[in-house]
C-alpha cells in the first residue's frame, strides 16, 4: 500500500505540472467523482480507473468520465519549439471551470499500471473504505455488491482495526425509529428498518457490529445490525422482563461468526443468558448469596463488556457486580463512590473500567471521568469537562444520560434551558460538541436524544 500511495503522490505532481504549464494533452477531469468505476470502451478495448472522492458524502453516485492521456506511462510530451515559453498561470486561473468546495481528489490512473492490478487485493482494499463510501460504491457491479456475503470479505473486514464506534439512539419522537451518529464524519443518519417499525424498542446493548434490542411494550428481545438491516427476533423468555433490568453483550470469538451471548439481570437477582449459536435462553444458576440484593438497575443502567465478562454498577452497597460468560461466575466488588456523584454510568476503554457522571455541589455542576484501580478497589479521577463548558450549566438542574460507552462516550446534557450533545475521547482526552440531529426529510427541528448504545460499525455482521 505504501507503493499504491507514492504512485498517486508522483500521478498527481505529473497532473499538476501539466495544468501550471498549460499542456495541450492534459484534459481536465469532472471534480464530481463520487465511485471507483471500471469503463470499457467498445471501440478501443481499454480499461480506465478513476479513484473516488472518498471526503465527499454527498448522496449521488455519480460516474468520473474516462480519461486516457498519450504517450507511455509516466512520461510527459514535449512541446513544439515554435510554441511560446510556458507561463506560469495564476491560482484564479487554475481554479477557473472547478465547483466550489470541490478538490482535485479524482485521479487519473494508468492503463498500463492498473490493469494489474491483483483481483485479490480488491477485497482487501475495499474493507478499509469508510463505511458511507461502501455503500455508494456497492453500485458499481454485481460483484462487489456480493461482497457483504463473501466470507472472504469478512475476514479482511475482521483483519481491520475498529476505528471510533458510532452511535445507535432513540429520539423523544421515536422516528423511524431513531438514529445513528458517525463521529468521524460528524454526521447524523436515519436508518430504516421495517421490522422495528410501530415497535417501542430501546437500544440496549451491543456488540460485534449488532445492537441489542428491548421491546417494552411487549417485553421481547431483538437483534439487528443498522448497517444493513440484518434482523432477528430472540425467543421467548421463561421470565417476564420489564425496563427494571440491565443487559450485556459479548461475542463467542473476534466476530459474529462464531457466535454471541446476551444476559439480562433484575433488580432482584433473575438472569438469563441467550446463547446464539443454541437461539435459545437458559438459567445457569441463581445469584450467589454474597451478592447483596436488591440490585438498583434499570434500562440506562449500562454495562461494559471487557474479554467476555460483563461489568454492572450497583449501589447501596456502592461497586460493582460482573458476571463471566463462559465460567457462569458471578463476583461483586464494593467500590465507594465519589461524592456528590450523579447520572453516573460505567464506561471502558482498552480493558480499563472507567466511571462518567455529574458532580454537583452547590450550584456548580461538571461532568468528571474516573478510572477504576483494580488493586485498591478506588475511583481515580483522571479528567473533567473544560472549565468554560461547566459554566453554562451553573444554577441549573443539569441531568446527563450517557448515550455510548465503548472508548468514545456520548453524553447528553439537559435542562429546562438547554440541550446539549458532546463527546469525549478516553484515550485523548478529547470533548468535542456534537452537531444537532434534525428531523429527516428536509426538517429543521432539532431531535432530543432520550437513550441510546455505542456499536462499532461492521458491514459483515450478522444476526
Amino acid at each position: 500500500m505504501e507503493g499504491l500511495a507514492m504512485l498517486r503522490q508522483l500521478i498527481g505532481e505529473v497532473q499538476e505540472l501539466c495544468e501550471l504549464y498549460g499542456s495541450s494533452n492534459y484534459i481536465p477531469h469532472q471534480p464530481h467523482t463520487q465511485l471507483l468505476y471500471h469503463h470499457h470502451h467498445h471501440h478501443q478495448h481499454s480499461h480506465r480507473w478513476c479513484f473516488p472522492n472518498f471526503d465527499d458524502d454527498s448522496a449521488e453516485d455519480d460516474y468520473c468520465d474516462p480519461i486516457m492521456r498519450s504517450g507511455k506511462s509516466g512520461t510527459l510530451k514535449t512541446m513544439e519549439p515554435y510554441e511560446p515559453p510556458p507561463t506560469k498561470k495564476s491560482r484564479k486561473e487554475r481554479n477557473r471551470g472547478k465547483l466550489p468546495g470541490t478538490t482535485n481528489s479524482a485521479e487519473v490512473m494508468e492503463q498500463e499500471i492498473w490493469k494489474e492490478f491483483p483481483e485479490d487485493l480488491f477485497e482487501a482494499v475495499i474493507a478499509r473504505l469508510p463505511i458511507a463510501t461502501f455503500f455508494r460504491f456497492r453500485l458499481v457491479c454485481r460483484k462487489w455488491n456480493s461482497l457483504l456475503n463473501s466470507n472472504s470479505f469478512s475476514q479482511h473486514c475482521a483483519q481491520v482495526p475498529q476505528g471510533h464506534p458510532w452511535f445507535y439512539t432513540i429520539t423523544h419522537e421515536n422516528v423511524d425509529p431513531g438514529a445513528m451518529y458517525d463521529p468521524s464524519l460528524k454526521k447524523w443518519h436515519h436508518p430504516t428498518i421495517p421490522s422495528l417499525r410501530a415497535k417501542t424498542v430501546l437500544p440496549v446493548a451491543s456488540a460485534g457490529g449488532l445492537v441489542c434490542f428491548l421491546d417494552i411494550n411487549h417485553r421481547n428481545f431483538f437483534v439487528c445490525n443498522p448497517l444493513t438491516q440484518s434482523f432477528k427476533e430472540l425467543p421467548a423468555r421463561s421470565v417476564r422482563v420489564w425496563s427494571r433490568v440491565a443487559v450485556g453483550m459479548t461475542l463467542n470469538g473476534n466476530s459474529t461468526t462464531a457466535g454471541y451471548k446476551i444476559l439480562w439481570v433484575g433488580c432482584d437477582g433473575e438472569y438469563e443468558v441467550y446463547d446464539s449459536v443454541k437461539n435459545s435462553w437458559a438459567r445457569p444458576g441463581s445469584m450467589p448469596l454474597h451478592v447483596k440484593l436488591p440490585l438498583s438497575l434499570n434500562f440506562l443502567s449500562q454495562a461494559v463488556s471487557i474479554d467476555g465478562t460483563i461489568y454492572l454498577m450497583r449501589s447501596d452497597p456502592d461497586g460493582i457486580v460482573s458476571y463471566d460468560m463462559v465460567t457462569g461466575a458471578w463476583k461483586q466488588f464494593i467500590i465507594p463512590a465519589p461524592l456528590h456523584l450523579t447520572d453516573h454510568t460505567l464506561a471502558e476503554c482498552g480493558g480499563r473500567i472507567m466511571l462518567v457522571g455529574l458532580l454537583t455541589k452547590n450550584a456548580a455542576t461538571c461532568v468528571c471521568i474516573w478510572e477504576l484501580q483494580k488493586m485498591m478497589l478506588l475511583w481515580k479521577e483522571v479528567d473533567r469537562m473544560p472549565n468554560i463548558w461547566c459554566l453554562e450549566f451553573y444554577g441549573k438542574h443539569v441531568r446527563m444520560t450517557c448515550l455510548g460507552n465503548k472508548g468514545l462516550l456520548m453524553l447528553s446534557l439537559r435542562s429546562r434551558q438547554m440541550n446539549r450533545l458532546v463527546t469525549y475521547n478516553v484515550l485523548s482526552r478529547e470533548w468535542l460538541k456534537v452537531p444537532g440531529c434534525v428531523v429527516p426529510r428536509g426538517g429543521k427541528k432539532r431531535q432530543w436524544i432520550a437513550c441510546g448504545t455505542a456499536f462499532h460499525p461492521c458491514l459483515t455482521a450478522s444476526a
